[in-house]
């Protein structure tokens, strides 16, 4: 890569960059707008750093492909939007319970079904993190700057190599087609994290036999290494464990713990105004940054206004909105759905300061005016 360089980017594209960068050399993808893109952009570039670009015939095989790709000891990545993350859903149950680790990027646009392809949306927030059945975590992050784009897809990267399971990156249709100035760092200055390697003896190898750390070494097939995968919930050998309902509890308990044991490393939140606040707003991706310029200009109204921007939308930061909820009057989700993280706030919320909604479903972005709006309404309704 071009070392320190500023380039003129779209989302999509800082999102394929970004990849690179973290070492992806595999991807495997269908077209799908607003997509498309990002399979454009690998397809150019990563055969020029040794890596492999395969179109596949749907997005089922695409997710298949990547798993076996990362199986195969390569870091890899596949691209949709909301009706092909449905047809990907099986598959990405299995890399979870397979501790298969990959990213997977939605490029959220307007639904159910097949929706308005050009319009966007945020309305794929609880299906990447139920979307697939079985008890299960999941690792999801929202993007609402192309600077994050390219950044978050590197975090993402890590976070799946580190704790050995699929990440998902949350775009949408606006943000993959805006175009923002991105200084691409110098590769040699970033933290790139590879997934821990299985040193053992292969022939006393067990695939999912833990360390300790709640993470187990990975052995790469086509390395000396012979181990059994499946979807099924197995016990330390890779097996079937199906009649032992101590090994049961402990597999899904080893899934779960490997994400909540390490909280503090991976939920990432971002914070603006928020200690004087009396009015906190909570918004994501791009609906955040419709909320920064409300804030603002809530303030030169003499009104004190603070944003919660979660990044990390799964685990979500729960402690953000647990510091506020005891001074602030109210807490406004915004979002651009008919409510979904609307009522994972209020839960957190337990009813200690009001809640406010401002839902937006029509294709079009909310702008600050909006939010401002509801901001005053609200002003007026607790004055």
């Amino acid at each position: 890569m071009v070392k320190g360089r500023v380039a003129v980017l779209t989302g999509n594209d800082a999102i394929a960059e970004g990849a690179i960068v973290a070492g992806m050399r595999f991807f495997a993808g269908y077209p799908i707008t607003p997509a498309s893109e990002i399979s454009h952009y690998c397809a150019e570039k990563l055969p020029k750093y040794g890596g492999k670009f395969i179109q596949m015939e749907d997005e089922i095989g695409s997710m298949a492909a990547i798993i076996g790709a990362s199986m195969a000891g390569g870091k890899s990545m596949t691209s949709t939007s909301g009706p092909g993350f449905s047809l990907m859903q099986e598959n990405l149950g299995f890399a979870i319970m397979a501790e298969v680790p990959c990213v997977v990027v939605d490029v959220m646009r307007f639904g159910p079904s097949q929706g308005v392809a050009t319009v966007p949306a945020q309305a794929d927030v609880m299906q990447a993190r139920w979307g697939t059945h079985g008890d299960h975590p999941s690792i999801t992050l929202a993007l609402s700057t192309v600077k994050e784009a390219f950044e978050l897809t590197v975090r993402a990267f890590n976070l799946a190599e580190k704790y050995r399971t699929p990440v998902i990156l949350l775009s949408d249709a606006t943000l993959s087609q805006m175009s923002e100035k991105v200084e691409i760092p110098d590769p040699d200055t970033l933290e790139i994290i590879d997934r821990k390697r299985a040193t053992i003896d292969p022939a006393q190898f067990q695939p999912y036999e833990d360390d300790g750390s709640g993470i187990c070494p990975f052995a790469s097939y086509g390395n000396g290494y012979i181990w059994y995968t499946t979807g099924i919930v197995h016990d330390e050998t890779g097996f079937p464990a199906t009649s032992d309902p101590d090994k049961l509890t402990i597999q899904i308990d080893r899934l779960y713990d490997k994400i909540n044991d390490n909280l503090e490393d991976i939920v990432q939140v971002e914070e603006y105004l928020i200690e004087d606040a009396e009015i906190v707003v909570v918004a994501y991706g791009s609906v955040a940054r419709a909320a920064f310029a409300a804030a603002d200009a809530a303030r030169s109204d003499g009104i004190k206004v603070g944003v919660i921007k979660p990044i990390t939308i799964w685990p979500f930061p729960e402690d953000a909105i647990k510091r506020v909820r005891e001074r602030a009057k109210t807490v406004l989700v915004c979002e651009m759905n008919h409510g979904q993280l609307y009522w994972t706030v209020k839960e957190i919320v337990e009813g200690k300061a009001e809640m406010a909604f401002l839902g937006q479903y029509n294709g079009k972005l909310i702008k600050p005016d909006k939010i401002l709006a509801v901001i005053k309404e609200v002003t007026a309704g607790v004055s």
